[in-house]
């Protein structure tokens, strides 16, 4: 029966996509999704609407992560019903956004995204054809057309434990492809975040971008320069914590889009050590994120930007600015410039600043500095940035393993270490005590006459 309707599938993929067209309803038996591979609380916001006459179905990514047997971070609901009568029926629920309003439940500690099927059209673009505000709502084969991927146009009911596939995404999956809905162009025009997500998706889910979707792409990275820099910046922290980084930074410099994204990173990778310090950081992240570690945003974005901070820096200095005031100049500098693409957060472009403004003070190895330093609440991730910076030949590997042994030594240890930087035969004169006496009582003025 399957092999019938991939044969089916694939001797039919010239044929446009149509609204009317009937879906391959699968079975379990055939895809082998249950529903307790599924949140609880997705199963309970499809069950209450389904109970009230909605349609309603876990769609998208959820659905293809489970058919390549990855487990969903999170999972979508698509339905019939409208963002006020989805917010009527769940107490715990908000509406948000005015480009698309979408309805968040909150389930526990989950929150379910639940959107309306919409259109097959825009209810408002720019000049460039992307669309501003699509809160236009229609059926859901309507809906399954206005989905960016075939694999992302799936949806599994999971009251019946059936898929339904209107744009043949499981055949897809199943042929390592990834397909756009609809003519290519047009699709990118109407969101160009679009060609970013291609790069994301293909590398995460190992697929190939179909050659009809790949070959516009470099002629209209352009369009990326209409997006604005804060949705870029989300969409780009998606691709670097995919745990595919490397693969996804690749395939955007081969594409011509990193240039709306990380306009800096042609400039990093004709720098034999810069080259290298950018990949041993991409290819740490995604260990991490493979092996369910936390990452730091901040941390990655210092990774990104430090080559270009650390060539400004040295240039500083050597037109006679003093270290300290040349390194702060050549940060506000770097994220100057970057910020005209992507909209880093405040609070992150306040870490990345922090992480590398102590990577000045690991050279300072006398005194109190480093009694100071080991007791800063970022040491252990600015020491980690200074490993790197080793491993990549940007500065002595002794520099890195001093601090790793003086972190964890005693003060008798401490105190050796320090003699031995800086070549002296002394101990470092320790921190005088303050006085515990009390000041004496000031006289009381006397009182006027």
């Amino acid at each position: 029966m399957i092999r019938k309707l991939l044969h089916r599938v694939f001797n039919h993929r010239a044929l446009p996509f149509s609204a009317s067209a009937e879906p391959a309803r699968i079975p379990v038996s055939q895809h082998g999704i249950r529903r307790e591979q599924v949140s609880p609380g997705a199963v309970k916001v499809c069950a209450t609407l389904q109970n009230r006459g909605h349609q309603a179905y876990i769609v998208g990514g959820a659905v293809r992560d489970l058919l390549i047997g990855h487990t969903p971070k999170d999972h979508d609901v698509a339905t019939s019903a409208t963002p006020e009568e989805v917010r009527a029926l769940f107490r715990r629920s908000r509406i948000i956004g005015r480009r698309f309003k979408i309805v968040h439940i909150m389930n526990g500690q989950e929150t379910i995204e639940v959107s309306t099927f919409r259109a097959n059209q825009a209810a408002e673009t720019d000049r460039h054809g992307r669309v501003l505000a699509d809160n236009i709502y229609g059926s859901q084969a309507e809906d399954a057309i206005r989905r960016d991927f075939t694999v992302n146009a799936l949806y599994y009911d999971p009251l019946t434990e059936t898929i339904v596939d209107y744009h043949h995404g499981v055949a897809d999956l199943q042929q390592k492809m990834l397909r756009v809905i609809g003519e290519p162009r047009a699709r990118y025009r109407e969101d160009p975040v679009r060609m970013l997500r291609a790069v994301r998706l293909a590398a995460k889910l190992g697929l190939v971008i179909d050659p009809a979707a790949r070959a516009p792409i470099r002629s209209m990275a352009d369009l990326l320069e209409n997006v604005p820099a804060a949705r870029l910046f989300d969409e780009t922290l998606k691709l670097l914590m995919s745990g595919n980084a490397v693969r996804c930074i690749g395939q955007l410099r081969e594409e011509g889009l990193h240039h709306g994204l990380l306009p800096l990173l042609d400039i990093v990778l004709d720098q034999p050590v810069a080259e290298r310090f950018l990949w041993l950081a991409l290819e740490n992240t995604d260990a991490r994120v493979r092996a369910d570690k936390p990452v730091s945003p901040s941390f990655l974005f210092a990774a990104l930007l430090w080559p270009e901070v650390s060539r400004t820096w040295k240039e500083r200095q050597a037109a006679g600015e003093p270290p300290y005031p040349a390194l702060f100049d050549a940060m506000d500098e770097v994220l100057a410039a970057q910020a005209e693409r992507l909209a880093i957060t405040r609070r992150i472009a306040g870490d990345i600043k922090e992480l590398w403004g102590l990577q000045a003070r690991f050279d300072k190895r006398a005194g109190r500095m480093p009694y100071r330093l080991i007791e800063h609440p970022r040491f252990r991730a600015a020491w980690d940035f200074l490993l790197l910076r080793a491993q990549a030949g940007g500065i002595p590997e002794e520099l890195p393993a001093w601090w790793d042994r003086f972190a964890h030594a005693s003060q008798d240890e401490r105190e050796e270490l320090l003699r031995a930087a800086t070549g002296s035969g002394k101990a470092p004169a320790r921190k005088r005590r303050r006085s515990r006496r009390k000041p004496a009582e000031a006289t009381p003025p006397e009182p006027s006459s």
